[in-house]
């Protein structure tokens, strides 16, 4: 049988020759009506004459145009455009041509009518020859493949790319039904041939026409509304893929490789939010700023974020080789024009921070260095006090000590109420700038910002369960009740730029995070985005919680309120004082445990005794609480 593929391109000139053809039939038609198709009164030899010169015109002007250098299979509408110039061009040097030559007495038999006639014509033969060889190519190829039935969302300029993508695969035997959007003015029109409707008719369209896959093409639906869709296509087998971001689009064309299925972060994402860019610009342009963590997924973020801002240097510090070298390489090719420096140290390291400091004076500061994976620290309390107490107290220091003007430090939810060492580290983190803050001689500012699990981070939950999935299971959850706030990294970022320049000093900013999210059910709909169906196809298993682990995160501690801030996102938390000097004195007491002992017990009761609302949870550090309870009595 006779194969598509085997089917090779018909050169050029052939093509020449066609569309020549195609104008001289459009011209005998044209003339034939001219005179009722009577063919006696045509003056043949005029129309040789002017067979002749309409072949001479055409071929110069389809040579300039290039007009038959389309693969005609493949004709879209650059290619009607440029018939069409082509086909005017023509026109315009006949309809000249035949003017002076009737002015000199010569007779081409061409009048204005034939003219017109043959214009129509010539382009209607040469669009509908193409139209037709591209029909012909999709059925031959198609004849015996399975059809695939999609409807796109979005009815607008990429919902027409995207339809334009599908009918030009030639690895697949696409249809599409229809366009869905939510725009009442679009509905009971067509677009391309498919008819426009509302999502409510697109839920009656598949109770009589089995649809494969349904495409958001859309780049403003909101999360609610992009949720409901998914859901409800989950629910009746319908696959779901999105469009690639138009960034990604290769010189404004994408390909239907290129069509991702929905991904669970595009399901969490909220509304976009907004932040004083100007503000944050007049602060940060012309400054240097250490960002420290800087190869992490917070601290690379910030770093990509501040660029547009014009900072004269930014320092990227991290102890982590390979991640900081990966991001040099991402900003070289990103072509940046802000000066972004490398520098390979240990926040812990003083007399390495010293340096650092004294070498570059930064203007700000935004620490984001910090150990975070609760099971890791609760094994290992030395290294969480270390890295996040004392790698705090090091660059605040050196802070005051070189007159930065702004400090501000990411903190976490799990500061609140801790029940693991990481967390009470972390609040032992903010007590001290906090602390530091109320010194009346000092210039630095200092800032701190709160907020939960970002999407995508490192040893995020979402990239252990694609991993788990990919792999067929099973997907491991700690707890059927566990829940957690989640946002995404550039919006968390954002919120930090937005707090750090808001800020007076002082402050704990709570972001808000939405609502909390339950684990399991992330875990289930993260199966059935892979088109998979949970304890069917993938098993859930339950493990207990860790050690450390809560089964939910607060955002403020119950002792605490919060004030409004002018952005709806940004509140401030109102935290008990705490002396610097007894924070000083217990952070003192705390290294000299991590320089002599190294004494885990002993370093986790004197956290213990700074931080009075820390209360273990499935962990050894239990019997210390105990032991406190026992005392009251």
């Amino acid at each position: 049988m006779f194969k598509i593929k085997n089917f090779s391109i018909v050169p050029k000139f052939f093509i020449l020759l066609l569309d020549l053809g195609a104008t001289l039939l459009a011209l005998f038609i044209a003339i034939l009506i001219q005179f009722n198709v009577t063919f006696k009164l045509v003056n043949w030899n005029n129309v040789v004459n002017a067979m002749v010169l309409i072949t001479l015109i055409n071929s110069l002007v389809f040579i300039v145009t290039k007009s038959y250098t389309g693969i005609v299979r493949y004709t879209g509408v650059q290619d009607a455009l440029r018939i069409l110039l082509a086909i005017a061009s023509s026109s315009f040097l006949i309809l000249v041509i035949n003017t002076l030559a009737l002015g000199y007495g010569s007779i081409l038999s061409l009048t204005t009518l034939i003219i017109i006639l043959y214009t129509i014509f010539s382009f209607l033969f040469l669009i509908s020859y193409r139209v037709l060889v591209r029909y012909l190519f999709a059925y031959a190829k198609n004849y015996k493949m399975k059809k695939k039935t999609v409807v796109i969302f979005g009815a607008a300029d990429t919902g027409v790319a995207t339809q334009r993508v599908l009918e030009n695969d030639s690895q697949a035997n696409i249809q599409v039904l229809a366009f869905i959007d939510d725009d009442k003015k679009k509905g009971s029109k067509n677009l391309n041939g498919a008819p426009i409707i509302t999502f409510n008719a697109f839920k009656e369209l598949i109770a009589i026409q089995p649809v494969d896959e349904l495409i958001i093409a859309s780049y403003t639906i909101p999360t609610k509304r992009k949720n409901e869709i998914v859901d409800f296509c989950l629910d009746h087998d319908i696959k779901v893929l999105s469009v690639p971001p138009y960034a990604k689009w290769a010189e404004g064309k994408f390909n239907s490789r290129q069509l991702q299925s929905i991904k669970i972060e595009d399901l969490l994402e909220r509304d976009p939010i907004l932040i004083n860019n100007n503000q944050i610009k007049a602060q940060v342009k012309g400054k240097r700023i250490l960002v420290t963590g800087a190869a992490g997924s917070i601290g690379s973020e910030i770093v990509r974020q501040l660029i547009p801002f014009g900072p004269e240097l930014i320092i990227l510090c991290d102890q982590a080789e390979t991640p900081l070298h990966a991001l040099e390489l991402e900003l070289i090719e990103r072509e940046t024009r802000v000066n972004c420096l490398n520098y390979l140290a240990d926040v812990t390291n003083k007399s390495r921070m010293s340096n650092l400091f004294e070498e570059f004076k930064p203007h700000y500061v935004y620490h984001a260095a910090a150990y975070k994976h609760v099971p890791m620290m609760e094994l290992c309390p030395t290294e969480a006090v270390r890295n996040n107490l004392i790698g705090v107290k090091v660059i605040a220091d050196l802070a005051i000590q070189h007159g930065v003007e702004r400090f501000v430090m990411i903190s976490t939810d799990k500061a609140v109420n801790p029940t693991n060492v990481m967390g009470a580290s972390k609040r032992m983190a903010e007590m001290y700038v906090q602390a530091l803050s109320k010194e009346s001689s000092m210039v630095t500012k200092f800032i701190t910002t709160r907020f939960g699990n970002v999407l995508g981070s490192n040893g995020s939950v979402i990239i252990r369960f694609k991993d788990q999935i990919e792999k067929g299971g099973p997907v491991t959850v700690t707890h059927p009740n566990i829940t957690r706030y989640f946002m995404t990294i550039p919006e968390a970022c954002q919120l930090v730029l937005e707090a750090g320049s808001m800020g007076n000093g002082g402050e704990i900013f709570v972001f808000d995070m939405g609502q909390p999210v339950a684990i399991s059910d992330l875990a289930k709909k993260m199966i059935r985005l892979y088109g998979l169906i949970p304890n069917i196809d993938i098993n859930i298993t339950y493990s207990g919680l860790r050690p450390g682990e809560k089964l939910y995160e607060e955002l403020l501690n119950d002792a605490e309120n919060t004030t409004q801030t002018y952005h709806d996102k940004i509140l401030i938390a109102k935290v008990r004082d705490v002396s610097f000097e007894l924070v000083k004195q217990s952070t003192f007491e705390l290294e000299h445990i991590l320089s002599t002992s190294n004494d885990e017990m002993q370093l986790v009761s004197k956290m213990k005794e700074l931080v009075p609302e820390y209360i273990s949870n499935n962990s050894i550090y239990e019997k210390l609480d105990a032991t406190v309870i026992a005392m009251e009595k």
